[in-house]
């Protein structure tokens, strides 16, 4: 399986899967092999027991994603067919990243604008830089948005910010986001990779199972009372509470050392 493509850089080390939007003359705007390319890395991060936690991230220090590269849009997105196509891959990355059973963070430099807002908002975490700004230009455009990205959006920084955000269609500021609920930290740009890594390293580090437990728990409390899967819920505290990891965790608490955990 091919990975790295001259556009889409994979690589993996310390628990850590680091998937790179390599396009900085364009900053970072995506092409269809792009996000062809992202949900092969994708599926390989998920699949490999070794790679606890994704990063994603754009090239360059200008940009995470700024959106679709419409120099491609009338080979890419000219016709009914062609837009359906598109869209129907992006919506697999996002799928992907949102349903992905690993804890995904979105480290942020500079612009996030329109599909990189969208990326980003399918991850956990969104950490960016002081100087970073986010947007959703749709309505200059004359694009719509699905039920599903918008949903997103909603539950992550509520309705009436969402509908400011699509409304507006203007940039915001790293600050702004943070008051919107946008992003979980601002950090300066000199410290922004070493502030992610420390902090996917440190997840990395932690119970694979609770973690994923987490996540999944955390999803379903988001969907309305009786909707649950209360039932798989309850079996992945279980598996917690049976696991070697637990059995490691306590050891390692009592004997003052750092656990080894092996997501069993």
């Amino acid at each position: 399986m091919t990975l790295n493509t001259p556009l889409m850089l994979a690589r993996k080390g310390g628990g850590i899967g680091w998937m790179t939007f390599n396009n900085p003359a364009r900053h970072n705007a995506v092409s269809m092999e792009m996000w062809e390319a992202a949900e092969t890395i994708l599926a390989d991060f998920t699949a490999d027991p070794d790679v606890r936690v994704i990063v994603i991230h754009g090239a360059g220090g200008k940009a995470f994603v700024s959106g679709a590269d419409i120099s491609k849009f009338e080979s890419e997105r000219s016709s009914e067919a062609a837009v359906a196509a598109y869209q129907a891959q992006t919506a697999r990355v996002y799928d992907a990243l949102s349903d992905c059973p690993k804890p995904t963070i979105a480290m942020i430099q500079g612009h996030c604008i329109g599909g990189g807002t969208a990326l980003a908002v399918c991850c956990d975490m969104r950490i960016c830089n002081d100087t970073a700004s986010f947007g959703v230009p749709a309505a200059k455009l004359g694009l719509g948005y699905p039920l599903k990205g918008i949903r997103r959006l909603v539950d992550l920084v509520g309705p009436s910010f969402a509908k400011e955000i699509f409304f507006t269609a203007r940039k915001f500021s790293a600050e702004d986001a943070r008051v919107m609920g946008l992003v979980n930290r601002v950090v300066p740009s000199a410290d922004l990779e070493a502030y992610v890594t420390d902090y996917a390293t440190t997840i990395a580090g932690n119970a694979p199972l609770t973690v994923g437990a987490a996540k999944f728990i955390v999803g379903q409390a988001l969907k309305d009372r009786g909707a649950e899967d209360g039932a798989t819920c309850d079996a992945m505290v279980a598996a917690c509470f049976a696991s070697a990891d637990y059995i490691e965790g306590r050891r390692a608490f009592m004997e003052k050392r750092p656990p080894q955990f092996q997501g069993k």
